[in-house]
């Protein structure tokens, strides 16, 4: 059976990615590493749109998460956290974790926060440290308004924005510097289209002074003593040399497409998907979707873990399902990672046969149909 992999990360990885990635390793102090690491600090600010520095870490994206709040912050202090879906959780569990206090803003799964909201929680805590949300909460397929949250935050001094942007970078844009994003964290396995292991941090000027006062502990994930290595051009410890090289190819592509290009593929593949949702007489999870994923609400009756199961055991297809409280309510399919027009209509005509397998009638070819509909209408 031939397999595709749709889910929001790990990801499809382009063959001649891995076949970079599977040539003879060279070692990580050579000055030919040195080399490649430099070209894909270079063009990782590319993709961020930014000047500061991007620490790349050998972890998934949970560490670079972690990393982010042992680095800025010391026990004791105060956080806000945006909490609509399972990552936002992750923000508040970590804070927690580093005997930070936590002070959520808990949003309705499938909303977004309202950046009044985070405003009004930034003058209830005028101490508060920094505000840490999600670009994109891939748990819901909600895109949060990080720009104008970017507006309330950089007025503050003593407050730094954290942005979990892990399956968003790469997708749609995301202007760093110009909207004042003080750190922002993205990883591999997601939309850089690479497999798991690697999480990259942006750190801004404010962000480093944040590092230098923060007393939380931390040893393998130190921004200071990555920073150090990086103007040796290496890194503080053994990094994961062969994804660097994937990086640096998957970069490469990038740069040559432009960033415009890069974010029109995913909002055409997105476009398309939610419109075969419509024509399937479904409906979106989201109030705010992205680009990155279209989340589907389970017609009522069908669980949808069994499209899910369906989709994975008899056609091949790895899609997503819910997570907590969303289990069995909905599904998800990725649009980011190695994919094309034709990924897309293969999902769909999958989610149609396995919708009828399960007693949801729905007409052969109508979700097919208006995506290649809008395919041609958009080449």
């Amino acid at each position: 059976m031939k397999r595709y992999i749709m889910a929001p990360g790990p990801v499809a990885v382009d063959p001649h990615v891995l076949s970079v990635m599977s040539e003879p390793l060279i070692h990580h102090r050579s000055p030919q590493f040195s080399k490649i690491l430099t070209e894909v600090r270079k063009d990782l600010k590319f993709l961020y749109q930014t000047n500061n520095e991007c620490l790349i870490l050998t972890s998934s994206g949970t560490g670079g998460m972690e990393a982010c709040v042992s680095n800025l912050l010391s026990p004791g202090d105060k956080a806000i956290c945006v909490v609509a879906g399972k990552f936002g959780e992750r923000w508040s569990e970590l804070c927690q974790s580093f005997g930070v206090k936590n002070i959520d803003i808990n949003i309705e799964w499938g909303q977004a926060v309202k950046p009044e909201q985070v405003e009004d929680a930034l003058k209830a805590h005028p101490d508060a440290k920094a505000v840490f949300v999600q670009a994109h909460e891939t748990s819901t397929g909600v895109q949060h308004p990080i720009k104008e949250i970017g507006e309330i935050v950089k007025k503050r001094e003593n407050t730094v924005l954290v942005v979990d942007a892990i399956s968003a970078m790469g997708v749609y844009d995301i202007k760093t510097d110009e909207w004042g994003l003080d750190v922002v964290v993205t990883g591999s396995q997601k939309s850089l289209s690479l497999p798991p292991g690697l999480s990259i941090v942006s750190v801004s000027d404010k962000a480093w002074e944040f590092v230098k006062r923060a007393k939380s502990p931390k040893y393998y994930f130190n921004f200071l003593k990555e920073k150090k290595a990086v103007e040796r051009e290496t890194t503080a410890y053994t990094p994961a040399v062969s994804l660097i090289i994937g990086l640096r190819e998957v970069l490469k592509q990038f740069r040559e497409m432009g960033l415009k290009r890069l974010f029109d593929h995913h909002k055409r593949l997105s476009e398309a998907t939610k419109k075969a949702v419509s024509a399937m007489g479904l409906n979106q999870f989201p109030k705010v979707p992205s680009h990155a994923i279209t989340v589907i609400e389970a017609p009522q009756g069908i669980n949808g873990q069994d499209v899910v199961k369906i989709l994975r055991e008899d056609y091949g297809i790895t899609i997503a399902g819910g997570q907590a409280q969303l289990k069995g309510k909905i599904f998800r399919i990725s649009h980011y990672g190695h994919l094309c027009q034709w990924d897309m209509i293969i999902a769909i005509a999958a989610i149609e046969q396995a919708l009828n397998r399960l007693g949801y009638q729905v007409e052969y070819g109508k979700g097919v149909s208006a995506a290649q509909k809008y395919f041609a209408q958009n080449p």
